[in-house]
């Protein structure tokens, strides 16, 4: 059978591309809001963030060495970290410069440990279409030698009613001859079927 093609919408590419930008986008806003009511110079808040930053980075890091090491774990913990980071400077600074270069660092660090990511479900999706690919090519091969099978199954049936229709009207046809006789066709020693076969296709 044929699989419907489904073309997906550009937005269906561009958005996991798009997402750690505007991750790190909205935790640089957010944080700049924050700092305008109030953590700007605020020693306790930056304090807080710092401590939650290490915090998502010894996660991130105990995810990749641990017994069962996870890369999306480790990733999450990570941007965590970066994250909370980011928030903590730019709540926390009195301008835009290092907000933004944080912000900057923050996001291509995203990147950069999602690109791994996204080459292995890359990968894995190459594969199983490969896979996919290679077990419908069988499955046709398969069709196609049982319809060659059939059809010459059918065309077997169909000969040999052409011959056995074939054979009784030649049977008739001798029948209804004038001057046939059985009895001197086996007097000469000619081939005969036997009656009950004659009688069979005169009824």
């Amino acid at each position: 059978m044929n699989e419907p093609i489904v073309a997906h919408h550009w937005l269906t590419y561009a958005a996991p591309k798009a997402a750690p930008a505007l991750a790190t986008s909205t935790v640089l806003a957010l944080a700049r809001i924050w700092n305008a009511n109030g953590a700007e110079h605020s020693t306790g808040n930056a304090v807080l963030m710092g401590a939650l930053a290490l915090g998502a980075a010894a996660a991130g890091a105990s995810a990749i060495n641990g017994r069962h090491g996870s890369p999306e774990l480790a990733a999450t913990g990570f941007g965590a970290a970066g994250a909370l980071a980011l928030a903590a400077v730019a709540g926390y600074a009195d301008g835009l410069a290092l907000p933004l270069l944080l912000w900057a660092i923050a996001t291509i660090l995203a990147y950069v440990l999602l690109a791994r990511l996204w080459r292995t479900d890359r990968r894995e999706r190459v594969a199983f279409e490969r896979h996919m690919g290679e077990r419908r090519a069988e499955h046709a091969h398969v069709e196609r030698v049982e319809a060659l099978r059939a059809d010459a199954q059918t065309e077997v049936a169909r000969s040999g009613a052409a011959y056995a229709e074939q054979l009784a009207a030649a049977l008739i046809t001798r029948a209804t001859l004038p001057g046939y006789d059985p009895k001197a066709l086996h007097t000469a020693g000619l081939p005969q079927l036997p009656t009950t076969t004659h009688e069979e296709y005169t009824v």
